[in-house]
């Protein structure tokens, strides 16, 4: 009897091994994926560690993974920290342990640290699309490879009306959140589509002409985007973006005697709560922890700066200002929803932008609405 007790419990523990051996299996299983630089990889679906080279790829894992955004996050670069310090907060408060994620540092420094990346475990790198031919020069690519670690591109900056949705699809399938990306991306279609059916129409004579300086009062006058990112919002939501004309790349600089002497119908700030990390900073403090008064007087002081009065942009009020943020978020058509407003206020008497992304924090973030997103010149 002696013998058989053990006997069974040997073939017990047995069948308990094989058991959670067969759950390993299963929870590592490997998928294939195309990612946005066309590269096909062997994936883990449903990793445990993952290091996102920027912070702000955040705002999109924080709607896959809204329940606990930071669960699976080993390490991240230090732009969502210093660069929207309002979101920063809400999130830390909602998720205390984020502060124990690794800073990975400035994403856009010259060299990443392949050893740190290894040592925290990683088994997915996430990686922005503009650092693609960088990741190959230096050979991180290669090493990260050989040492068992899946790099993956997304894009949500470069050309995020072409590349949010398959950015986002992508991480849905990796992460075993395909039912929240999905979701999104209904959204998401509901939103953009709808823009386009009032505006797609319009001939490009009647639309106006639109200047959007990029991080006004931080950068010199007149950083600009060419079509792409808010340049590509302008003309999506029934604009002529300024500097499509005279630029073919992401962003560039105008010469500001020529934005003046151009006189656009309207003109566009992006800002951001910089003052942390730029304390020279005279921007629009637009996002979570930004009020309607200050932001106002942000962007009064901002308009009286020489010559800009002339604007007749500004004599009729049509100066807006939008969180930069949205140029690397998922939910940038929200900024479009605004702007088409500002263009067409009868096309788009039914529709109200604030509401909608406080549905979308409803909807898809763990953290609450609050603060000004855009406002225009009063």
């Amino acid at each position: 009897m002696p013998a058989l007790r053990w006997l069974f419990r040997l073939s017990s523990a047995v069948l308990f091994g094989a058991s959670v051996l067969c759950a390993g299996m299963a929870s590592a299983e490997t998928i294939e994926v195309t990612d946005l630089a066309g590269r096909v990889v062997n994936v883990t679906r449903d990793p445990q560690k993952i290091v996102l080279s920027e912070g702000r790829q955040l705002y999109t894992l924080a709607m896959l993974d809204r329940e606990d955004p930071f669960k699976r996050v080993v390490g991240w670069g230090n732009d969502l920290i210093e660069n929207d310090p309002g979101a920063w907060a809400k999130y830390l408060a909602k998720f205390p342990k984020a502060k124990d994620v690794a800073n990975m540092g400035n994403p856009y420094a010259a060299d990443v640290s392949m050893e740190k990346i290894a040592s925290l475990g990683t088994e997915v790198y996430i990686l922005d699309l503009s650092n693609y031919f960088k990741a190959q020069e230096t050979g991180l690519l290669g090493k990260l490879d050989k040492a068992g670690i899946t790099t993956v591109f997304v894009d949500f900056r470069q050309d995020p009306t072409q590349n949010v949705l398959p950015s986002v699809q992508l991480l849905g399938r990796i992460l075993g959140r395909e039912k929240e990306a999905n979701a999104f991306a209904d959204y998401y279609m509901r939103q953009t589509r709808s823009i386009y059916a009032r505006v797609g129409a319009i001939p490009d004579k009647q639309k106006p002409l639109v200047f959007v300086e990029r991080a006004a009062g931080l950068l010199p006058c007149c950083a600009t985007f060419g079509p792409f990112n808010f340049g590509r919002f302008i003309e999506e939501s029934g604009g002529r973006n300024w500097g499509s004309q005279f630029f073919s790349a992401f962003q560039a600089q105008a010469a500001q005697e020529k934005v003046l002497s151009d006189n656009p119908d309207v003109y566009f700030l992006t800002g951001a709560n910089w003052y942390g990390s730029n304390p020279g900073s005279s921007a629009v403090a637009l996002g979570y922890d930004a009020t309607p008064e200050q932001v106002q007087k942000q962007m009064v002081a901002l308009m009286q700066r020489p010559g800009f009065q002339q604007l007749k942009a500004v004599q009729a009020k049509k100066v807006m200002a939008f969180y930069h943020q949205f140029y690397d978020a998922p939910y940038y058509f929200i900024a479009e929803l605004a702007m088409a407003k500002e263009f067409y206020p009868d096309r788009f008497k039914d529709v109200d932008p604030e509401a909608v992304f406080r549905e979308f924090h409803e909807k898809f973030l763990p953290i609450p609405y609050s603060g000004v997103f855009w406002a225009k010149l009063q």
